[in-house]
Parts: C-alpha cells; structure tokens; sequence
C-alpha cells in the first residue's frame, strides 16, 4: 500500500520542457525591428526620397545632392532600404520606389512619411529611456524632455508642424466611410488637427456644415487644408482647449484618436465638456484603437506603449472605452469593432453615444 507521501495524487506533474531556443528567428526578429531598420525608413522621410522618386529612378549621388545628404552615407542607406523592401536598386547606384516606399510619399494617404518622421525624432529621443516608464509608469518624454509632449509642441514649430501633418493626412475616414450622417447638419470635430478628416467628411456630404476646433498651433494650417479641398465655405476653424469648452450646437461630435493621448482622468475632463455642449439630439462618435482581450497580434498593443512612453496616454479595450463613456454621463448605442491582422490598415473602433441624461 502506497504511503499519503508518495500516492499518485500528491506526486506533482512533471513540468512541460522549455521549447529549444530559437535564435534564427529572434535575430530576425531583432534585424527587422531594430532601431537602425526604422530610422533607415526615417532618413528616407525626412528627406522625401519617395517624393523625389515619384516620376522615375534616380541615382543614389542625384538624390544626395538635392537632399544635401553624403553620397557615400545615403548610398548605403538607400542599399539597406531597399533589404527592407521599400526601394528597388537598379545598376549603377540607381534607385527605385516599390509599392511599398510609395507610401512614403507626402501625398499618399495614412500619413505614414510624417508618422515616421514623428516618430523617428523627440518620440525616438523619449523611448531611448524607456526603462523609466517601465519603472516609474511616467512618459519617458517628460523625463527627458522636462515637459509633456503637447507643452513642447506648442513651443516647437518644426515637430508641430509634423504632428500636426500626421494627424491631418492620417485621419481615419475609412472608419466612417459607410456611416450615416444623412440626419446630420453640423459636425464638430474636436481634436481634429489640421481637418483632414472633416474635409473628407464635408466632401462626401455636401449637406453637412463642419466646425474644427483645435489648439492654435493644431489649427495652424487648417484653413488652407480646407480650401485646398473645397469645403472652407461650410467649415468653421476655432482655436481653443477641449478641457475649456465645446462649441454648442452640434449634431454629431467627433473625437477620432484624441482620448488615447491622455490618462483617465484627462480623458474625463474631455468627455465631460463634449457632454456639456451636446443636446439632447447629439451624438458623439468615438475612434480609437480598441486592444481585444485575446492573444496574438494586435496595432493596439504596441501604439499602447507609444501612448505610455511618449504621451503619458493609453489604447483601452472596447470594455475600457464604454467604462469611460458611462463615467462621464454616456451611454454607447453602437459600437463597431472591425477584424484586424499584422496587414491591416486599421485597427480603430468607432463607438456612436448619446448623453445619458437625454435618452439613449
């Protein structure tokens, strides 16, 4: 008879065997997304090659003159972008865009040239002390810069004006592609940068009248944005502080990729003076990046940490946006979370509320 000590039950399972290491793939790993592979696609951003590569090949010495960039030096970074599949090399130090580097080009929708460039600048400066955030919770910019990213924008035209081109050419239109504004007159688009998104709006419906309301500085180019498309007639341009004030009557109020930028609390304040000038026809419309609770892949994931080590922010889970909106006197009336895979262009949830107090 087997004593308690050694009986089937209390033997403890042999624990499962590490799986071997796998060292081809993390190098790979490693190779792809280190930092010297985005900040080659930073050089090529900032100094446009997709631009100067839009109407044909050129050599690595042309683009170097115009860029004022070495020869030699931009030679070997072109060689190491086209490795990345962004340029194609032709003979005699000849380079060419792909589909892939035409994405880099000022005009190409996404806003991917001006991303980079953001990010490959005081964002890169900030990550490179991310073990602060990681030991104290707090953006790494504060620390290394003295100030939040938003205080130092508003003191630095050039990065400004780069954030503020990202924001303006990577509006997400394609969440509201097929959504109804047909009961709609006016839109408010708080946060939204230079308008590229109520452009594409006000194009679309030419029913709908716009109002932009950003900072000064965020609003800086707006209205040449907007004339250049056609609809400054139907939009007004306000510059102001949404944790100060709304404009009043509205029909639909937008926020598309303000709240991830702030705490909690920040993003309270916000909801509460969109919910004060909202009446009770008005609705609000909410994209942001939604983090699903499951494992794998997911954009979310890794602009979560962007937002923490940058902004002091946070994506939120679909369960974390309507907790937000409830605690500042929302009620959700549908929500829209699409699929999303490494090769999507999109991971943004669009949340439709209406103020509690009104009704649903």
């Amino acid at each position: 008879m087997n004593s308690p000590t050694t009986s089937a039950a209390a033997v403890a399972p042999e624990a499962a065997p590490s799986p071997p290491p796998d060292t081809a793939a993390l190098n790979e790993l490693v190779v792809t997304t280190a930092p010297w592979a985005f900040q080659s696609l930073y050089v090529a951003a900032k100094l446009g090659l997709a631009d100067a590569l839009a109407h044909g090949p050129r050599t690595s010495e042309d683009l170097a003159q115009e860029s004022n960039a070495h020869p030699g030096a931009l030679y070997r970074f072109c060689r190491a972008l086209e490795a990345l599949g962004v340029l194609q090399e032709l003979p005699g130090r000849t380079f060419a865009t792909t589909p892939v580097g035409a994405a880099l080009r000022s005009d190409a929708p996404g806003g991917l040239r001006y991303f980079i460039i953001v990010n490959g600048e005081e964002s890169f400066s900030a990550w490179a002390q991310v073990m602060h955030t990681v030991r104290t919770g707090e953006a790494a910019f504060d620390h290394v810069y003295g100030m939040s990213h938003f205080a130092f924008l508003a003191k630095e035209a050039a990065p400004s004006a780069a954030f503020n081109a990202m924001a303006g050419t990577g509006a997400p239109a394609h969440v509201l592609a097929h959504h109804d504004f047909s009961g709609d007159r006016t839109v408010v688009d708080v946060g939204g940068g230079m308008g590229g998104l109520l452009a594409h709006l006000l194009e679309r419906h030419q029913h709908l009248r716009g109002i932009l309301l950003d900072t000064p500085a965020g609003v800086a180019q707006a209205r040449d944005l907007l004339a250049a498309r056609n609809v400054l007639d139907r939009a007004e341009v306000l510059g102001g502080s949404f944790f100060e004030s709304v404009p009043q009557g509205g029909d639909c109020y937008i926020l598309s990729r303000v709240i991830h930028d702030w705490d909690d609390d920040d993003a309270l304040r916000i909801l509460n003076t969109v919910r004060v000038a909202m009446g009770p026809r008005s609705r609000l419309l909410l994209i942001d990046k939604a983090i699903p609770q499951v494992a794998g892949f997911h954009p979310g994931k890794f602009s979560d940490l962007q937002m923490l080590v940058v902004l002091g922010g946070r994506e939120r889970t679909l369960a974390e946006l309507t907790a937000l909106l409830e605690a500042a006197g929302f009620s959700a009336t549908d929500v829209q979370m699409p699929e999303v895979g490494p090769g999507s262009p999109s991971a943004e949830a669009l949340i439709q509320a209406r103020v509690a107090d009104y009704g649903a």
